[in-house]
């Protein structure tokens, strides 16, 4: 281990077993192992699964508290309101996120493919969309992911091998959303999704390190990706169809990822 830098196991357990405590239930009512009304169910996934993904919140909470004391999360918890990320951090999500999902969209209609449409009400809800994405639709989860545990693991493991290892227990972690009716990832196949998360921990960190490793900027890229998923739908939401937007999306994520990670290992993206 580099610096005596420890695997953050604390984190991870604590992480799963707060969202995974929220997501079973809902696993066992939409697999008819106990009774819930259809109705009920499906009024109560949203509201269940965004407080399921403060997990890596409360994992990265208790860490602190255990390994630092109680001064050390207050500091931990504002440092997520400096908001200076530099305006290569703020426009480059848009820009490669906003274009990787843009041609998954679009390119399908070469080979006759018909347009999936836009599934927000209109173009102008996306600000506030965003807003929503970047503090309670997944945004949340990188007070965790990207907030505590990556600094950690690049320490361990080096740039690559800690963005993969934190890519796929970030897929793992999210695996209960597969059991749960209504949900997207009940038509996402579970390989092309950690090849997507593999890709944004990538990007992600990139981001993170072109802001001056401010932690901010894990929630503000996440809350990015996840808006842009409405706004130019990949994932045809029928069972036993083709998704060849999905795949684009997550193959090209991923080798994205890959690439800025190559050139950044090889300091000709120093854009700090």
């Amino acid at each position: 281990m580099k610096d005596n830098i420890r695997f953050p196991f604390r984190f991870f357990i604590i992480a799963f077993i707060w969202s995974w405590i929220l997501w079973i239930p809902l696993v066992l009512a939409s697999q008819g192992i106990i009774t819930v009304s259809p109705k009920i169910l499906s009024s109560i996934t949203m509201p269940v699964s965004i407080v399921a993904a403060f997990g890596p919140l409360i994992g990265a909470l208790i860490a602190l508290h255990r390994e630092h004391g109680k001064g050390s999360t207050v500091k931990y918890l504002r440092s997520f309101f400096d908001l200076r990320l530099g305006w290569k951090a703020y426009l480059f999500p848009f820009l490669i996120l906003g274009g990787c999902t843009a041609i998954a969209w679009l390119v399908p209609e070469i080979y006759g493919k018909e347009r999936l449409p836009m599934l927000l009400p209109s173009i102008w809800l996306f600000i506030p969309y965003l807003l929503m994405m970047i503090f309670l639709g997944g945004g949340q989860e990188e007070f965790g992911w990207r907030g505590y545990a990556l600094p950690l693991l690049e320490k361990q493991f080096g740039l690559w091998l800690a963005n993969i290892v934190l890519g796929i227990i970030w897929a793992c972690w999210h695996l209960p959303l597969w059991f749960i009716s209504g949900t997207s990832q009940t038509y996402m196949n579970f390989g092309g999704f950690i090849l997507l998360t593999v890709g944004y921990c990538f990007l992600f960190s990139w981001i993170r390190y072109i802001s001056g490793n401010r932690p901010f900027s894990g929630l503000f890229v996440h809350g990015v990706a996840n808006a842009f998923i409405p706004f130019m739908p990949t994932l045809n939401m029928q069972k036993d169809v083709p998704q060849q937007r999905f795949w684009i999306w997550v193959t090209l994520t991923f080798f994205v990822g890959v690439l800025i990670t190559i050139f950044r290992k090889k300091n000709s993206l120093n854009l700090k």
